[in-house]
């Protein structure tokens, strides 16, 4: 049904930039509503399908975390190879900061300084830095003046 929301649980230590980026564009283009919660943690390229659900939609649980942090990556080979590989892990990481910039109305600069190494937030910091809307106590559906931070 087109119509009814999706609902992402996300545990995640995160995994490839190549596949973040293919389920964060999925996401991106469906008609639905994509609400994301993040249940345990939410950590690298997990953060970023984290902060790209739906605006108003996207949850975590009160001792949940979250992650973020530039693309890692390990090159070998020829000098020209290693140039190639850098530019490429370059050019992800500023992808990856536009999309944080752009669901978070952080700045890239900010968004650089922040993950220029590993950058943990709790839920409720994870809520001041617009990673997430709400903080949730209850499903949302049973939601009540008490149950959201």
């Amino acid at each position: 049904n087109r119509r009814k929301d999706i609902h992402f649980y996300i545990n995640s230590p995160g995994g490839s930039v190549t596949a973040t980026l293919a389920i964060y564009d999925t996401m991106q283009m469906l008609s639905c509503a994509v609400a994301t919660y993040c249940v345990g943690e939410a950590a690298s390229g997990a953060a970023v399908l984290l902060v790209g659900g739906s605006k108003g939609k996207r949850y975590c649980l009160p001792n949940s975390r979250v992650m973020m942090h530039q693309p890692m990556g390990g090159v070998g080979g020829q000098v020209s190879d290693i140039e190639i590989q850098a530019k490429e892990i370059i050019r992800y990481r500023d992808v990856l900061n536009e999309i944080i910039s752009k669901h978070t109305g952080q700045s890239i600069e900010k968004i650089a300084k922040d993950t220029d190494r590993d950058f943990f937030l709790g839920a409720e910091e994870a809520k001041q830095y617009g990673i997430v809307d709400e903080i949730l106590i209850k499903p949302p559906g049973d939601l009540g003046e008490d149950e959201v931070k």
